[in-house]
């Protein structure tokens, strides 16, 4: 919706005038009369320029109403964004400056009333209005963006109450995320002191404003960051308060930041944000919600007289219950000792057993001390030194029986070695290539030391070593065609020489 205010208002059909006249530049003339018409010429700018004070100065101010579109911001700090109905479309510009001051955060959806002032940008050729201040259009859509938000979180797990801690009873250190210049946080630190004083710790914060989401949520994980025995204290309850106001001044503690913050917390935390009516999303995400900062205060700590009192009245009640419990002790003591005979009677009776039971062991000692040396005079009768020599020579025989039994055992294993060893150093002697050479035959050994087997390994005029039983002999092999001398051929000797003469080297096997 759009409202026009200003000089205008009373009489919206009043046409709007350029702020300044611009002279025409050439003349041109109708093409279907060819008659001179006066029709100006403009550049780019010059148009531009004449667009935008003509909007500026017929509109000025306006409000509008609209809901939110496309927002983003820059990292200049400036934010745009796009108001909507179910018409049309406007851009808008807010500057950092005023950015910083908006008490909501603007986020696509949500229906708002902006004023500002209307103007174009001529770089893109559009109009935008540049607002100044933006409020919610109405409880209603905020209470409905709150509604989608807190079923949100709900389904996440964050507001369950599984989750929820337990506050101490007693804090030694009590952290507090608030305003330090409001009257929240004297009223807290005003009810502690008449409670039960202890050491608070303010973490200071905006708690109203585009930012304050932000500072609060440090200010809760600035708390859980500190380390037990740091030279800060690390609080053992967070109290995160702020005075009353209408839903858009408590809308910080709705962002998503701080109930994350608030869930994610190991410190127990009490949420005292508004007055008891009021109720953000964060009173769902604490540990514990208090209508008011001041009955935070009272949660936190108990109050310090009642304390005293109570523990006073525990210590009468310890001092009588002891002296009534030791008198019924004392005459209980006092009945069974009635009862217990006399030391003297428990102790004759002990003693007189004692004594008949100590001249019971002497005569037993004496008796056994007795028997036994008769029966040792009856032993040692018996041992005379002709047995005990006669045993002796007797083991000796043994022995000495033994001894050689084992030397003619390990004689004649010797000798069954001995005829082995033989027997396999003949073989092991017929076996070698040496009785071979023996024989007759010869080995003939290349120049690097290879056995030479066959003519074909045989080259003229290579030098070559005959071996014999009785060594080697170097030797040349001739030139192909070469005829060797006829050997005188002896008579072959027979296998019965060969085996005579096998049997006379390495003798009979059998």
């Amino acid at each position: 919706m759009y409202q026009r205010v200003g000089p205008e208002a009373s009489n919206p059909a009043t046409p709007a005038t350029p702020a300044t006249h611009i002279q025409p530049k050439v003349y041109m003339s109708d093409p279907r009369t060819n008659e001179a018409i006066n029709v100006p010429e403009y550049t780019v700018s010059e148009l531009s320029g004449a667009i935008k004070k003509t909007v500026e100065g017929a509109f000025g101010y306006v409000r509008v109403r609209g809901e939110l579109g496309r927002v983003s911001r820059p990292a200049s700090g400036h934010l745009y964004m796009d108001l909507k109905d179910d018409k049309a479309v406007l851009n808008g510009v807010m500057w950092k400056g005023t950015a910083s001051k908006l008490s909501i955060r603007p986020e696509q959806g949500l229906e708002v009333i902006c004023t500002g002032k209307l103007t174009t940008f001529p770089g893109q050729s559009r109009y935008q209005i540049v607002i100044e201040t933006m409020e919610p259009a109405g409880v209603g859509a905020l209470m409905a963006l709150l509604e989608e938000r807190r079923k949100k979180l709900h389904a996440e797990g964050l507001f369950d109450e599984a989750r929820k801690q337990l506050l101490p009873h007693l804090p030694e250190v009590i952290g507090v995320v608030t305003s330090p210049s409001g009257a929240v946080i004297r009223d807290i630190l005003h009810r502690l002191s008449d409670r039960f004083p202890r050491h608070v710790l303010v973490w200071p914060c905006l708690v109203q404003g585009e930012k304050a989401a932000q500072q609060i949520a440090a200010g809760i994980e600035g708390f859980n960051a500190l380390e037990p025995g740091d030279d800060i204290p690390r609080p053992d309850v967070i109290i995160v308060a702020r005075g009353g106001g209408s839903i858009e001044d408590l809308w910080p503690f709705n962002e998503e930041i701080v109930v994350r913050a608030a869930a994610a917390s190991l410190i127990p935390l009490i949420s005292a944000v508004g007055h008891e009516t009021d109720t953000t999303l964060i009173d769902f995400a604490s540990d514990q919600r208090a209508p008011t900062p001041t009955a935070a205060a009272e949660m936190a700590v108990p109050v310090r007289s009642e304390l005293v009192a109570g523990l006073m009245t525990l210590d009468r009640r310890l001092v009588s219950a002891s002296a009534r419990s030791m008198t019924e002790r004392r005459e209980r003591v006092r009945s069974l000792a009635r009862a217990i005979p006399k030391p003297r009677d428990i102790m004759g009776l002990a003693q007189q057993r004692f004594d008949t039971a100590s001249l019971r062991l002497l005569q037993s000692l004496k008796g056994h001390v007795r028997a036994h040396r008769s029966r040792f005079d009856g032993v040692a009768a018996r041992l005379r030194p002709e047995q005990l020599k006669q045993r002796a020579e007797v083991s000796l025989n043994r022995v000495s029986e033994l001894g050689t039994r084992q030397t003619n055992a390990m004689k004649s294993r010797l000798a069954r070695q001995e005829e082995r060893l033989k027997a396999s150093s003949n073989m092991l002697e017929v076996l070698s290539y040496k009785s071979t050479l023996n024989r007759g035959y010869a080995m003939v050994h290349g120049e690097d030391g290879r056995i030479i087997r066959d003519v074909k390994s045989a080259q003229p005029g290579m030098a070559a070593e005959v071996e014999f039983f009785d060594g080697r002999v170097p030797a040349v092999f001739g030139a192909p065609g070469t005829a060797p001398k006829k050997a005188t051929k002896k008579p072959s000797k027979t296998s019965k020489d060969d085996a005579k003469e096998v049997e006379e080297k390495q003798g009979r096997l059998l």
